[in-house]
């Protein structure tokens, strides 16, 4: 950003981003596009297992309304491709899920093993059952015997106070046993209210009745125990007796109203609605909310912070001025010189201070859903699969620069979304990014708009459009011809595995320098192809002007070519069989280099924030597609490797990388992550790519996507490349169960008679394996329509396992 925060015109030079000057900004911000049926401004994200909702929730604030909802959303860290906007941890897992039947007949037979257990003990059908109760008060208060009854008050009163112990015991084992706790919880309080309320309710009412008809022992042990404590004269008084019988009453219903959340209920009924939550007692007294701009407020920029917080709280900013004021305040702040300037440019123009330099606040449409203060766009919902580990079901899966640093490979066939759900997702974020000031992106495909309308684009060039403002520069914008030959080499017959492109930057070599030394620029595309073929007339033209200029080393360089022509391994047929397929009618006009050429050059993406498209002519013309996109790919990798300035995330996006990829752009692949660059590769089988290359390529990338429909070949590559986990197994085994008793062998023949199979019983062996976390035949036929195991991994190290994602985007 420009220390005013502003940027001015843009020409095609390496030194300037290539385009028309900036128009001024707009009078109101871009609104942001959101998906139909969606009304809340501050959605969060909610795990649910299953597949992805049809009205999925806005990670972006609702067109008109204030971003400070958005601003103040929390983002907490997670691990790599979690879709951070608003999550919520999971709850934890449960165990092996008891099915409905097994707990209502377990709760029924402890119900009833209960009621018969204590009828036995009420009619003295179990013996000593007074036993434990005689050693611990005095033998005047009993008859004799084991089983005698007692004999005084005392001995009732104590008998009373007893048997209400045991029966609390034995209603509290039978609720253990028969698990009415997890019977109440799946089928009373996972209804919610009102029913919940209601049925604790039904239950007090029945319980009380129970109480008060002294079916349960709970009234005589309380007046016993109270009248052994404060002395039976209590009672001579009616008040104390109805306090107690209220407190009683109390005591009973006080159970059901926790269980029934009655308490909550009346707040609810009467406040209108949920209370809001308590703010969070351990944030500090002094934090200031995100959407105050307590970075400018640290600094002392008060004023510039009222401004921003006025902007965002009247709707006159989106998520994209947000994003973009946040990178130009942290560029600032490494040259203090530039603070005051950017406080300015904020109080002067508010929101708009820092435009990008095409004056874009927005996108002019958005297919996916963004999150542009983390860089994350979401390509879908990760499915309920045992595949997936239990924390990542139902989580939303995104993509960031960190993840696209180290590269993306997606493979699948024609129709399986590669261009729609991810590569267009991709390319949008990416855009959003550089409008923001935090990345530039190449994206190239077929002609039409499967990457973005073109005024999504600051520069769109179209190869053989007659219209196209711009063009492709074949030596990449360098001037050295060792470097430019080196380049186009590797472009024109990098794929060629029985050609050396070390020999043949060699031979482009020796004709560029002396081309260039004679005419000061590099040849067109006509003339290169005569220089390769040999043509005569060439080599004298080019002779007499080297001799002309007094150029005696570009004339050995010249001679040298001359002498290794048609000799034995000779590249230049092979590399002039290639230059022809650019030396078209179609493209007459195009790669131009003299001092009417228009170029785009590629360097310019290191530099500037910019948005760049690339139309190919696939129609008619594939072969010279690919070759172009084989020297885009060569031409990314070598200029992104020297660029000395790293701050600027660049991407190169190939929606169609079909025999674009060779052996040193796979090594350049490897380099880009430590120049905070990366490329994402769409191939429609691993077999475009030379066989050779599988193994490094699929090395290379720390992001691969496996679309649904790929075959078992493909599927076998990415099952190596993913490797294995250990899993436990259990193996049953069934054995025949041979009687020795006769009677026991009656029933056992008796029981197969009936049943038709022998009595058998399993052996059960648990192990722990080595497994394949995904095979080949799962990834070719287990992989649902719209679905694709994609594995993701950041520049830092973190990785994420492969994981069946439902792709929304």
């Amino acid at each position: 950003m420009d220390d005013d925060g502003t940027r001015g015109g843009r020409g095609p030079g390496a030194d300037r981003a290539p385009g028309p000057a900036a128009p001024p900004p707009p009078a109101h911000p871009p609104r942001v596009p959101h998906p139909a049926g969606s009304a809340s401004a501050q959605p969060v994200e909610h795990r649910q297992a299953g597949p992805a909702p049809a009205a999925p929730p806005v990670e972006q604030p609702a067109p008109g309304a204030p971003v400070d909802a958005w601003l103040r959303t929390p983002r907490p860290q997670q691990e790599p491709g979690v879709w951070r906007y608003g999550y919520t941890p999971p709850p934890p897992e449960e165990s092996e899920r008891v099915s409905d039947r097994s707990l209502l007949v377990g709760a029924l037979i402890a119900l009833l093993s209960a009621l018969l257990l204590w009828s036995l003990w009420r009619n003295g059908y179990l013996p000593y059952r007074l036993v434990p109760l005689k050693l611990f008060t005095p033998g005047e208060w009993w008859n004799p015997g084991t089983s005698g009854g007692p004999r005084t008050i005392e001995g009732s009163d104590a008998l009373t106070v007893y048997e209400a112990i045991l029966f609390g015991l034995l209603a509290y084992g039978c609720g253990r046993i028969g698990n009415f706790s997890e019977l109440f919880r799946r089928h009373v309080a996972e209804r919610g209210q009102p029913f919940l309320a209601l049925a604790a309710a039904g239950a007090a009412g029945l319980t009380q009745l129970l109480v008060w008809k002294e079916t349960l022992p709970v009234v005589r042990p309380v007046l016993v125990l109270v009248a052994s404590v404060a002395g039976g004269e209590i009672y001579q008084s009616q008040t104390v007796v109805n306090v107690i019988y209220g407190l009683i009453a109390a005591a009973v219903l006080w159970p059901f109203a926790r269980l029934g959340r009655w308490r909550e209920l009346i707040a609810a009924r009467r406040g209108g609605g949920t209370a809001p939550a308590p703010a969070d007692p351990s944030a500090p007294a002094t934090t200031t909310s995100a959407d105050q701009w307590p970075e400018l407020r640290a600094a002392g920029w008060t004023d510039a912070a009222d401004t921003l917080t006025a902007e965002v709280r009247t709707g006159r900013m989106n998520d994209v001025d947000v994003a973009r004021l946040r990178h130009a305040w942290r560029l600032a702040t490494r040259r203090p010189d530039r603070l005051g300037p950017l406080a300015e440019s904020v109080l002067r123009t508010g929101g708009a201070a820092a435009l990008h330099p095409s004056g874009h606040r927005d996108l002019p449409r958005r297919t996916a859903r963004h999150d542009v203060l983390t860089g994350q766009v979401r390509i879908g919902r990760c499915a309920d699969d045992p595949h997936n580990p239990y924390v990542r079901r139902g989580t939303g899966l995104a993509l960031d620069p960190a993840l696209l640093g180290t590269s993306l490979l997606a493979v699948g066939p024609p129709g399986a979304g590669k261009s729609a759900r991810l590569v267009r997702p991709a390319v949008e974020a990416l855009a959003l990014r550089a409008l923001a000031g935090q990345a530039a992106v190449l994206a190239v495909g077929g002609a039409g708009e499967p990457l973005g309308p073109d005024d999504a684009f600051d520069v769109v060039v179209r190869v053989g459009h007659p219209g196209s403002a711009h063009d492709i520069d074949l030596y990449g914008g360098t001037t050295d011809p060792d470097e430019a030959a080196a380049v186009l080499a590797e472009g024109l017959v990098g794929d060629v595995g029985s050609l050396d492109s070390r020999r043949a930057a060699t031979v482009l070599a020796q004709l560029l320098g002396p081309y260039r030394a004679a005419h000061g620029h590099f040849p067109s595309v006509p003339e290169l192809r005569e220089l390769l073929d040999g043509t005569p007339a060439a080599f004298a033209g080019l002779r007499a002007s080297l001799e002309a200029a007094g150029h005696h080393a570009m004339l050995r360089e010249l001679d040298a070519r001359s002498r290794q022509a048609g000799g034995p391994g000779d590249p230049a047929p092979a590399l002039a069989d290639r230059v022809a397929l650019l030396d078209r009618p179609t493209f007459a006009g195009f790669f131009a280099t003299g001092p009417d050429a228009r170029p785009f050059e590629l360097r310019a993406l290191g530099q500037y924030p910019l948005r760049v498209r690339v139309d190919l002519p696939e129609r008619g013309h594939a072969e010279a597609s690919r070759l172009l996109t084989r020297l885009l790919l060569a031409q990314f990798t070598a200029i992104t490797a020297a660029r000395t300035d790293t701050s600027l995330f660049v991407c190169l996006v190939l929606d169609d990388a079909t025999h674009a990829v060779t052996a040193e752009t796979v090594r350049g692949i490897r380099r880009l992550r430590s120049v905070n660059a990366g490329a994402v590769l769409a191939l429609r089988t691993v077999d475009d790519v030379p066989e050779a290359l599988h193994t490094p390529l699929l090395g290379a990338v720390g992001c691969t996507a496996a679309f649904s429909g790929i075959t078992t070949w493909d599927g076998k590559r990415f099952a190596e490349a993913w490797g294995k986990e250990w899993v436990e197994t259990r193996e049953v085994a069934q054995h025949t169960v041979f009687a020795d008793q006769p009677f026991t062998r009656a029933l056992h023949a008796l029981r197969k008679l009936v049943t038709g199979k022998a009595v058998t019983t399993d052996a059960v062996t648990v192990r722990q394996v080595e497994k394949e976390r995904w095979s080949a035949s799962e990834l070719a036929y287990a992989v649902p329509s719209g679905h694709a195991v994609i594995r993701l991994a950041n520049v830092d190290g973190e990785h994420a396992p492969p994981l069946l994602v439902h792709l929304d985007g």
